[in-house]
């Protein structure tokens, strides 16, 4: 059960690259407050490879920007908190150390999207509520991130949920999500293992 206290704190809250809160463990049970240094926002800078108030480019260029952004965050994050071995969804997966679900992903994805437009590196969209769908291909409700084109005010879906930590986030329009979208590729629904570490018996001396 997500705590709906915290994610509506979070999500009214003004990060900055000095302080923002991360949820972690299923419906931000866990949160840790973090920061980015400027090296590690260099990085996330040199993504979009442009000066930042340039409104020329294109929004399809610019969400495709993001995406990356979205998977670098999220790398950066996870060596910060012990998030870095996050996998691709909730289900069979729940019981490894550092999982984030779709709650977690949609407020964090919301927060790295409020860092991306404060400093100038989303021109041309702007963010929206996170929002849910009311089943998914297991009947459980699944939730996103949300953002909109500003010219033509098409929404769209940011869910960083469909892959390992450190991927790029899927980027659809919101329509498109809402109908049960679910990338071909991703590895969601297959049980993965984590590689078991070897024991070493030590004879007695």
């Amino acid at each position: 059960m997500a705590d709906m206290g915290d994610i509506t704190r979070i999500f009214h809250s003004f990060p900055t690259l000095n302080a923002f809160e991360i949820c972690h463990s299923g419906g931000c049970a866990e949160l840790n407050q973090v920061l980015l240094n400027q090296s590690e926002w260099q990085k996330v800078r040199l993504i979009f490879n442009q000066p930042s108030q340039n409104t020329q480019q294109n929004a399809q260029q610019e969400r495709a920007q993001v995406a990356q952004a979205i998977g670098l965050l999220e790398e950066i994050i996870g060596q910060k908190i012990g998030t870095a071995g996050d996998l691709a969804g909730t289900f069979n997966n729940s019981d490894f150390k550092g999982q984030l679900d779709c709650n977690d992903e949609a407020i964090n994805t919301t927060t790295y999207l409020r860092l991306l437009k404060q400093n100038g590196l989303m021109p041309l969209h702007d963010i929206e509520d996170m929002r849910t769908r009311n089943f998914f291909f297991t009947g459980w409700p699944h939730s996103t991130a949300v953002i909109h084109d500003i010219k033509t005010n098409e929404r769209y879906a940011v869910d960083s949920w469909f892959y390992d930590n450190g991927h790029a986030a899927v980027i659809v329009p919101f329509k498109q999500w809402k109908a049960n979208f679910k990338p071909s590729d991703s590895p969601v629904g297959v049980k993965k293992s984590k590689t078991p570490v070897m024991q070493v018996s030590v004879p007695n001396q």
